[in-house]
């Protein structure tokens, strides 16, 4: 949000910098992103400045140009060409000088030395809208006689340098959504830290009724969704453009003036932070103002011309016959002020936060009215900004008011009453707070001591502070005010010491496997929980109905929570790739989410929600690219195995217990699964679709693993780390080339060679595969290598042949395989 220094020094004094401002926001909650200096016309009409007409001749070579010398006020008259009609010797005008930089919107042009047919001109005498103080170009600015030649332009208009801040929101903080919001933070910050300040905001007492000619009823039917709906008329309003101080306010944090009467509602929204409404009292229909909602479906069109269907949920602004406005969101196409309105009505009211924010996200709108409703605004200040605005009316649109303020306000929220113990405080800063402090915070901050005892204070906090319900809300607030940096670290820590669980080892062994990871080249990447419940349409292996949806996303890309790390990861790998990294190996921790509608139970309702956590794996594009030593190389499944199965190795888990499947399905083109012998998926691995490759438009292939971590945990929570030497005797090798069945895999040779002989088998490697002529058809010829080894004594030529009779003979009558 941003916010205008000097406009911020109409409700509390100080002399601190724009950069000391900044800092004192930032310390206490408001970060501020920025500061910038902007001036009311650009470029502050530096170079600019009075000159007198001395001589004004017609030019020889023009019918309508002439030749003038100019009194700058200081040194020798310049030569000025000029081609206004209304340029005559004696004037006092304002004149570019040489090097003066002029803007016409976003163009710059330097004022240079030129020939004009001819003439040498030497500067240049402007009209309006050159130098962006008016709009006419007529002819040139004619100054009363009494401006003294020399004066600098801007001080003749009185051009002064504002900055603004620009200051981040949290949700939390709707009280500080408004210019007199920060004065109110600021303040407290200044009391605090010993500078003489007052907090003010001008006083609305001249309000007064004029007459009694309007009358138009408020009406409100739904008093949840709307607390309190106040308004008042005005008759006989001027639709204009607005004066140029409101207009430069306005311009200065952003916005664009439109008229009179809708620059006042931008600035009291802007300024105090209700946002108000003004409707053409002659298009409400009955004299009547109704506050509802309206049949589902009900069409209606926003000021931005779009038809929207409303909800009956929506809370609506109607007069007698038909809906004007959506409350607290946006304004119906035909009910707003023109430049044919006449007579008003101002709305000024308070609105249901949640209701807001449905209505908001259920058509996609976030307007500044509903940024703060949605937030929750100050329902007490309702009528004093209503006072404001029609005093504003009247002073920039004439007209008088024309009805005594109607105020539909049936239950008054109340005060937020919360009980603070000075104990409580010391302890939770972990510094002892002088109790005078403490109550000059609390009540810098608006907050009303109604008990003061010697062991805390009973307050009420104003509800336009949302988010201080609690005591532990208000040690915050008293913390950020007497500053965090002024809490010092202690020289001892106090802790108490708790035994290692399963949360620990957790832990531990996810940093082990990362720094293997990275050691293997791969980045740790951290996505959002949140995802968009669209990449799961059509799936079946993760079926939408099984999603744990939001209630009240932020957007449609954010509402649902992930029920897979797969698609994070491949948001991940489409941004690098469109930023010409395409060479890419991600590994992520996280938890992910599902829902059993069969589980449900209203006793418990969190029985139909499991959360595990996972990892996964990313490998896509080149392994060697760009090498004097290698040729470039493409990544493969197989190294994405090789990974996975290292980590199996880091964290000791049983090799013997697992169990190997292949898998194809609407995420995997072809994939491997990895099973404990109880039947609990432990990976998947493979080669992703190209369907979802397509779908995130990565046009290498991606190979993705997701290790499920909970399980991981239970397989190995009983191993113990133990070690053993190294055999000193040799380990024998021996090769078989087989002949086997194409739909024979690697894995069920190798788990039929560890069930020959778990003892001397240490390992079984593939070292050569054909597929081709020479082979019968359906054949395929796999060349495997088996590691051979007793850690107790040196193997004989019995020993060794006796296992390899074993195995080929397992292998013939199980697969069917024939020794080539």
């Amino acid at each position: 949000m941003n916010i205008s220094y000097n406009w911020l020094k109409e409700y509390v004094d100080f002399n601190l910098t724009p950069d000391e401002v900044s800092a004192a926001l930032t310390s206490i909650g408001l970060e501020t992103g920025g500061v910038e200096e902007v001036q009311s016309i650009k470029g502050g009409l530096e170079g600019l400045v009075v000159g007198e007409v001395l001589t004004c001749e017609p030019h020889p070579n023009s019918d309508h140009m002439h030749i003038t010398t100019v009194n700058l006020g200081q040194g020798e008259p310049v030569q000025i060409v000029c081609g206004a009609a209304n340029v005559a010797a004696g004037q006092k005008v304002i004149v570019a000088t040489l090097g003066t930089k002029l803007y016409d919107g976003d163009e710059c042009f330097t004022i240079k030395k030129s020939k004009l047919r001819g003439v040498e001109s030497n500067g240049m005498i402007c009209a309006e809208d050159e130098i962006g103080v008016g709009t006419s170009h007529e002819g040139i600015i004619v100054l009363p006689q009494d401006v003294v030649p020399g004066t600098l332009a801007k001080d003749y208009y009185n051009i002064k340098s504002d900055y603004v801040l620009e200051v981040d929101i949290t949700p939390n903080r709707a009280d500080a959504c408004s210019h007199y919001g920060v004065a109110r933070d600021l303040y407290a910050w200044l009391i605090q830290n010993g500078y003489q300040a007052t907090l003010k905001r001008p006083s609305v007492d001249a309000f007064q009724v004029d007459n009694h000619d309007m009358n138009i009823d408020i009406e409100v039917e739904n008093t949840e969704a709307c607390p309190r709906y106040a308004g008042v008329a005005i008759k006989g309003v001027t639709v204009k453009e607005s004066p140029a101080w409101l207009q430069d306010k306005l311009r200065l944090i952003g916005l664009r003036p439109i008229n009179n009467i809708v620059d006042i509602t931008n600035y009291i929204v802007h300024a105090y932070g209700q946002p108000m409404h003004c409707f053409d009292a002659d298009k409400i229909k009955g004299g009547k103002i109704v506050v509802k909602t309206v049949a589902e479906g009900t069409k209606f069109v926003t000021l931005d011309e779009v038809e929207r269907s409303l909800s009956d949920r929506d809370l609506m602004i109607c007069n007698a016959e038909e809906p004007m406005c959506i409350a607290g969101v946006f304004g119906g196409l035909d009910s707003g002020t023109t430049e044919t309105t006449k007579d008003v009505f101002l709305e000024s009211a308070y609105f249901h936060p949640t209701w807001v924010r449905k209505t908001a996200r259920r058509h996609g709108l976030s307007t500044d009215s509903s940024f703060r409703f949605e937030r929750g605004i100050d329902p007490n200040i309702t009528i004093y900004a209503l006072k404001a605005a029609a005093l504003l009316v009247k002073e920039l649109a004439g007209g008088e008011i024309a009805s005594e303020i109607k105020d539909n306000y049936p239950n008054p929220i109340a005060d937020f009453p919360v009980e603070l113990s000075y104990a409580y405080v010391n302890g939770l800063i972990g510094k002892e707070i002088p109790v005078e402090t403490v109550k000059s915070i609390v009540t810098s901050l608006e907050m009303k001591i109604v008990n003061e005892t010697a062991e805390g204070l009973s307050l009420l906090v104003p509800p336009y502070r949302v988010d201080v319900q609690r005591p532990c809300d208000v040690v915050e607030d008293i913390l950020r005010i007497y500053g965090y940096n002024n809490v010092e670290i202690p020289t001892s820590v106090k802790s108490s010491l708790s035994v290692k669980g399963d949360v620990d080892k957790s832990v531990k062994l996810q940093n082990l496997v990362s720094e293997q990871l990275v050691g293997c080249g791969f980045n740790e990447i951290l996505n959002n929980s949140l995802t968009a419940a669209a990449y799961y349409d059509g799936l079946e292996t993760y079926k939408p109905e099984n999603l744990v949806r939001i209630m009240n996303p932020l957007s449609n890309d954010l509402n649902v929570m992930r029920a897979t790390l797969l698609f994070g990861g491949l948001e991940s790998i489409q941004h690098n790739a469109n930023r010409k990294n395409a060479d890419l190996k991600f590994f992520e921790f996280g938890n992910c989410y599902h829902f059993h509608a069969e589980k449900k139970n209203p006793e418990k309702v969190l029985a139909a929600y499991s959360e595990e956590l996972h990892m996964g794996l990313w490998m896509t594009g080149k392994r060697v690219s760009n090498s004097w030593a290698h040729p470039d190389e493409n990544m493969s499944v197989y190294e994405l195995k090789a990974h996975v199965l290292n980590i199996f190795r880091r964290l000791g888990v049983n090799f013997g217990a697992l169990v190997f499947g292949n898998l194809t399905d609407d995420i995997f083109a072809a994939a491997i699964t990895v099973h404990t012998r109880g039947g609990k998926l432990l990976a998947t691995l493979g080669v992703l679709h190209k369907k979802l490759q397509k779908k995130f438009d990565i046009d290498n292939e991606v190979y993705y693993a997701d290790l499920n971590w909970k399980e991981l945990m239970k397989a190995v929570k009983g191993n113990a780390v133990t070690f053993k030497e190294i055999s000193k005797f040799p380990a024998v090798k021996r090769d078989l080339a087989l002949l086997i069945d194409k739909k024979v895999q690697f894995v069920e040779i190798e788990k039929i060679a560890y069930e020959t002989d778990k003892k001397l088998l240490k390992s079984v490697e593939l070292f050569d595969v054909y597929e081709g002529k020479n082979l019968e058809a359906g054949k395929k010829s796999y060349a495997v290598s088996f590691m051979l080894q007793d850690e107790n004594a040196t193997l004989n030529d019995k020993q060794i042949d006796k296992f390899m009779q074993k195995l080929i003979a397992n292998l013939q009558n199980k697969l069917g395989a024939v020794l080539r």
